[in-house]
């Protein structure tokens, strides 16, 4: 069960980042996205709309003059029409290429887009009107290096420059021609050719281009670079705070944070001072106090014994010293409670696997009692080692002692390393599952032990940063749950 929470844990973190650094520069960058798409499609509408009713607006007035220069070629007598194409083109030409030729010349269409629908409509309306709908009117664009011109044999490329090579080709863009085939005569075809003007040239949507693409895409990096210092630059007291907390438990001798960054940081950082003043003044209080307690009480529990002893009735004497002895044993357990729970030792790298193997041979030196199974390669914590030790050997020493057999699992996953001990005893009733950590609170009827061992051990696991759960299993026997942080990964983390 514990495997497969980790797993869909896992399985978030890959999809989802865990830094404060990555969530604000991914909210960032989706804020960045959402504007652009929404603005650009804004933009992108109104500015299609605009050019499209421009090129509605230069197709009908192109349409205008074509319309009139095949009026004005079909107004010449037969006789003229070549002298006037044969003098236009010894004058370099026109706006246009026209020719008279005897079929249709058959054309490579370019592939159809919105903006060559729109040209095309706009023409076949202006030139019907001013036309007439009995006239045959062929149109369609061509490319540059396809188009045929004066017969289906002949390219564009194969004529003279000074007859269509200014009129038609705009290098180095060589944009598509325009070709208009009119039928004012049997076999006569007036063949009108000609680029529409400039910003029209290209029947290409280029309302977003590779330039303004790149631009915002410089733009968006610059402010995800920007914003990626200012969070590393704000959170890194954030950091240290986070550090701070986590080893606060086992280390209250840490040196206090300095009071840097952003002033919601500087607020925070100055109460976990205060608090980690707070707390280092009630654990140094708690300790000199049972030390004082322990030192005050030797004198007078002596003296009494002395004057006991004095008594000449021996059941007083004996009443005496046996409250005596109830007495010194009260003292010598709280100050046992207060040493163990009080943990000053730095930090170590502790092989778990080890330590227990050490813990278990004490109880395996005549026969079997405990049993070890190794669930992961990497059984390295990092914390004190006295007190894991003693946490560990209070709950081994108790499994064995009212469990009979203790079968002990140790596995580490990303953030934790759990301890299970499971016994063969008889379990605790629920209602008691939590009480049995109060100190001083026995189940056993015996007379050995003072009800502090479950208590010292969960202090040490909280201290750790951890917890020790009870759990009563399905078929007999308690099972015990040691979760210890790995406070490395933990931290490196944040």
């Amino acid at each position: 069960m514990t495997t497969k929470f980790f797993t869909n844990s896992n399985w978030k973190k890959r999809f989802f980042p865990s830094s404060l650094v990555s969530r604000m520069l991914l909210l960032t960058l989706l804020s960045i996205v959402i504007a652009q798409l929404i603005s650009t499609s804004i933009w992108y509408s109104f500015s299609k709309e605009q050019e499209q009713d421009g090129l509605r607006i230069t197709a009908e007035n192109m349409a205008q003059n074509i319309a009139s220069t095949a009026t004005f070629f079909n107004s010449l007598p037969l006789q003229y029409r070549h002298i006037v194409l044969e003098q236009l083109r010894d004058f370099g030409g026109s706006r246009y290429f026209v020719s008279l030729n005897e079929m249709e010349i058959n054309i490579d269409a370019v592939p159809d887009t919105e903006m060559k629908r729109i040209v095309i409509d706009e023409f076949q309306r202006v030139l019907r009107n001013k036309l007439g709908n009995q006239l045959t009117i062929k149109m369609e664009f061509s490319h540059p290096e396809t188009l045929h011109v004066l017969n289906n044999d002949m390219l564009l490329k194969n004529l003279p420059k000074s007859w269509a090579h200014y009129s038609l080709t705009l290098e180095p863009l060589n944009p598509p021609i325009l070709v208009i085939q009119l039928m004012i005569a049997p076999d006569e075809w007036l063949y009108i050719a000609a680029l529409l003007p400039a910003p029209y040239v290209s029947l290409e949507d280029n309302l977003v281009s590779n330039e303004q693409l790149f631009f915002i895409f410089l733009v968006t990096a610059n402010l995800m670079w920007m914003i990626y210092i200012l969070v590393r630059w704000q959170t890194a007291p954030l950091k240290q705070l986070a550090n701070a907390a986590t080893t606060l438990s086992q280390d209250f001798d840490q040196p206090l944070l300095p009071e840097k960054g952003a002033s919601e940081l500087v607020i925070a950082t100055r109460a976990f001072n205060r608090m980690h003043l707070r707390i280092k003044r009630y654990v140094d209080d708690r300790e000199r106090l049972f030390r004082s307690i322990s030192h005050d009480l030797k004198t007078p529990i002596t003296r009494l014994r002395l004057r006991a002893e004095l008594l000449n009735d021996e059941q007083k004497t004996d009443k005496f010293n046996t409250d005596l002895d109830h007495l010194e044993i009260m003292v010598k357990v709280a100050l046992q409670f207060v040493k163990d729970t009080d943990i000053h030792e730095n930090n170590e790298s502790i092989n778990l696997f080890s330590l227990l193997t050490e813990i278990i041979d004490f109880h395996n030196a005549t026969t079997t009692a405990v049993t070890i199974e190794q669930l992961s390669t990497n059984t390295i914590f990092k914390g004190k080692p006295l007190a894991i030790r003693r946490c560990l050997t209070n709950l081994i020493d108790n499994g064995v002692k009212y469990g009979g057999k203790v079968h002990i699992t140790l596995e580490q996953t990303e953030e934790y390393m759990f301890i299970t001990l499971s016994d063969s005893g008889q379990g605790i009733p629920e209602h008691m599952l939590e009480q049995v950590f109060t100190p001083y609170t026995r189940l056993a009827q015996d007379s050995e032990g003072s009800g502090l061992g479950l208590s010292i051990a969960r202090n040490i696991a909280n201290a750790h940063g951890g917890t020790l759960t009870l759990h009563n299993q399905h078929n007999a026997g308690l099972k015990v749950v040691v979760k210890l942080p790995n406070q490395l990964s933990a931290m490196g983390k944040l």
